[in-house]
């Protein structure tokens, strides 16, 4: 495990007493996201209003104006395509790029991500197409993490801790929601709960939701008129929604790399015309299904209202579900988070509806269902149950519910592991991996990193000592933290479960060997 003596007592020193810096920096890089996707946030409400207003208009001025519009779409399909072209890092949600940047799998150009992803999140959930604000708000936050690093000249080390500062940033300025925001960082960015990432993620967290109430309000995300808690006796109906929710996730899963491929194999439409495609598409459904119509928060609402009945919401369920597929499909930038979401609203509405008419619970319970549902799809979809709760908690305004929103999060995550699905944003970082585009690709750098594993209860590493283990080749186990205590490891040092390993790596070789570590300290 010998490594270069340059720059290893430096790098080590730098990463021993960082962690008290990089709560102070997620402060600044909080604020920074916070305004980012709060002007991301007001741009996208604006582009609705106005898309809103314009339906109106051509359902009353007659085929010219109709055929003016779609020719605007036509042209917003175009310049979509021109820039994901600039800049494919953009492309899609971008939850899996700044996974793949953080891993070291991949390079990012912090400032182009940051322009291109806003003006083509504006651009393409502006237009209508069926695409969330949270996976772009989370790219623009790790994307001004990343910036704040650049121009303070932090070392490489620090950089990813606040890359993912920022994307929990992100999150909790789209959603109003922070503590899902640190939850995210932790339970699917890092797969692991590191202090260092939990103080910066706060710190990152607080700061933008504070900007983004200031800006939009106190109230949360979703507006339930009437919320109540759900009785237990109730609570054996939710393990029936649980079950719903897991296969229609894994569903939504297999169907969104499905539509990926389809657009990646055809031939019959120019590369340059792909997001025309949906987008017309979009235009249509304007004038038949204008509810299924961008990210969707506003049809939760009608939702809760009790506006549809059990035939609309079936009919909103299924074309808001081919509509996401259609959009994302097509590589534009925009993200499924929200759209997920709404989908478990549609299917919880439905799924309430029917329990009210066919096991005569009270009508009173159905926007529980609704709720519920939504944590339920989310975790079939993302397998991350303890950031989904939260964030619905959060959303909603309502920890009451969190009893149940478990109980639903923990059935659909068992349904989706027996159907073998695997989390959307894995897959689809393992996609694009395959692709292996060489201007993304992280290329060979001088600087060394520090890899940080926690080693799970019952791993090949707990119970071991340094000396025995195979370590990957080309890294240097440097440190281990054991509860409030630091440990300098020699040969005999015993490694315990739930020990953090800190593993020095060059930079150009970090993301294999994180790979390699994760699996080592894995159950």
């Amino acid at each position: 495990m010998a490594l270069k003596k340059s720059n290893v007592l430096t790098t080590f020193i730098n990463w021993r007493d960082f962690r008290l810096k990089i709560f102070f920096e997620g402060i600044f890089i909080g604020l920074a996201a916070g305004i980012a996707v709060v002007l991301f946030r007001y741009m996208l409400e604006q582009a609705e209003l106005l898309r809103q207003r314009l339906y109106v208009a051509l359902e009353m001025r007659g085929i010219g104006l109709i055929l003016l519009w779609f020719a605007a779409l036509f042209v917003i399909g175009c310049l979509l395509y021109w820039l994901v072209q600039k800049e494919p890092m953009a492309s899609g949600s971008g939850i899996p790029q700044v996974k793949g940047t953080i891993s070291g799998h991949f390079k990012m150009n912090w400032l182009r991500v940051l322009g291109v992803k806003f003006i083509g999140g504006v651009l393409a959930i502006g237009a209508g197409l069926s695409l969330g604000r949270e996976g772009p708000s989370i790219q623009l936050g790790a994307a001004m993490g990343q910036g704040v690093s650049r121009l303070l000249g932090r070392l490489k080390i620090e950089e990813r801790y606040l890359m993912t500062s920022g994307a929990s940033a992100g999150l909790a300025a789209a959603f109003n929601a922070p503590l899902a925001g640190v939850m995210f960082a932790l339970e699917e960015l890092h797969k692991s709960f590191s202090p260092a990432v939990l103080m910066s993620a706060m710190a990152a967290s607080l700061t933008a939701d504070l900007v983004a109430r200031e800006s939009f309000g106190q109230k949360p995300i979703f507006h339930f008129p009437s919320l109540p808690v759900l009785p237990l006796k109730y609570y054996i109906y939710l393990v029936g929604l649980g079950l719903v929710c897991g296969v229609l996730g894994v569903i939504f899963n297999r169907a969104l790399i499905k539509a990926l491929n389809i657009y990646s194999e055809q031939r019959w439409l120019p590369r340059k015309f792909v997001p025309v495609f949906p987008l017309m598409i979009g235009g249509i459904l304007g004038f038949v299904l204008p509810e299924v119509l961008g990210g969707g928060n506003g049809l939760v609402d009608l939702v809760a209202q009790g506006r549809f009945s059990l035939v609309i919401l079936a009919v909103l369920l299924v074309g808001k579900f081919l509509f996401t597929m259609v959009s994302y499909g097509s590589g534009v930038p925009g993200g499924i988070f929200l759209p997920m979401l709404v989908l478990g609203a549609l299917a919880g509405g439905i799924y309430g509806n029917l329990m009210t008419h066919y096991l005569h619970i009270n009508p009173h319970y159905i926007n529980d269902f609704v709720v519920l549902a939504m944590a339920a799809y989310f975790t079939a979809v993302v397998k991350a149950p303890v950031t989904g709760s939260i964030l619905i908690t959060e959303m909603t305004g309502s920890f009451q519910h969190l009893p149940g929103l478990i109980t639903v999060s923990i059935t659909a995550y068992l349904v989706s592991d027996l159907l073998k699905s695997q989390p959307i944003y894995e897959t689809l970082l393992a996609r694009i991996l395959a692709k292996k585009s060489p201007d993304s690709l992280t290329t060979q750098e001088a600087g060394k990193i520090i890899i940080e594993e926690v080693v799970c209860l019952g791993s090949g590493l707990a119970a071991k000592r340094v000396k025995d283990i195979a370590w990957p080749p080309h890294c240097l186990l440097v440190g281990i933290k054991r509860g409030e205590k630091e440990i300098i490891p020699k040969g005999n040092t015993k490694i315990l479960a739930g020990d953090f390993l800190y593993v020095l790596a060059n930079e150009d070789e970090a993301a294999e060997i994180k790979d390699a570590l994760s699996q080592m300290a894995a159950h």
